[in-house]
């Protein structure tokens, strides 16, 4: 008896401290989904830059001509951010944010689904990008969950999310290049 009036005594605080410990994390989160946008928009006008740089591809069916124009804006690009590494727009902040999502998602009431839609594709165990590494031509892009996405921020068409075995991409679908990644975001 005594121990039941201990918990319905302590109960209320208890609560109260878990909707702190929520309050808390959510501004966190919010901090570092705001860090990683503004670094995704320093990258896409770095991007945007690089681009102006090149001749404009015109509109062609010819694959030697895209992958031309392609080539010479991961040159451009990899010029403009030499040392670009692991971190630079995933900061730790935001790798933090990110987790808590994407866990909430994989580990949640919704996770059969969402690890179904990643399943869909091929699977992508032996491809292991870098920072600056072109996306290999023959993978195939792994379909992030449609209800992951809408918890994430939104991007810019410059750059896309993808996942690659385990990890979190962040890829600019024009250059066809990695600019940054999680390692082993995905549960």
């Amino acid at each position: 008896m005594q121990a039941l009036l201990l918990v319905a005594l302590l109960a209320p605080g208890w609560a109260l401290a878990q909707t702190a410990v929520s309050d808390k994390e959510a501004r966190e989160d919010a901090a570092g989904f705001k860090e990683f946008s503004d670094h995704v928009k320093e990258y896409v006008r770095l991007h945007k830059s690089a681009e102006a740089t090149i001749p404009p591809l015109k509109p062609t069916d010819r694959p030697e001509m895209i992958t031309a124009y392609q080539q010479a804006l991961v040159r451009k690009i990899r010029e403009a951010r030499p040392r670009a590494k692991r971190g630079d727009i995933f900061t730790h902040k935001a790798r933090e944010a990110f987790r808590h999502v994407i866990r909430s998602e994989f580990l949640g009431p919704q996770a059969a689904h969402a690890r179904a839609t990643i399943q869909q594709g091929a699977p992508l165990e032996k491809v292991h990008l870098q920072v600056n590494q072109t996306y290999p031509e023959s993978a195939p892009h792994t379909t992030v969950p449609p209800t992951l996405l809408l918890q994430l921020p939104k991007l810019p068409n410059e750059v896309a999310y993808r996942i690659v075995d385990r990890d979190l991409v962040l890829l600019d679908v024009k250059a066809n290049l990695a600019v940054d990644l999680i390692p082993k975001g995905i549960p």
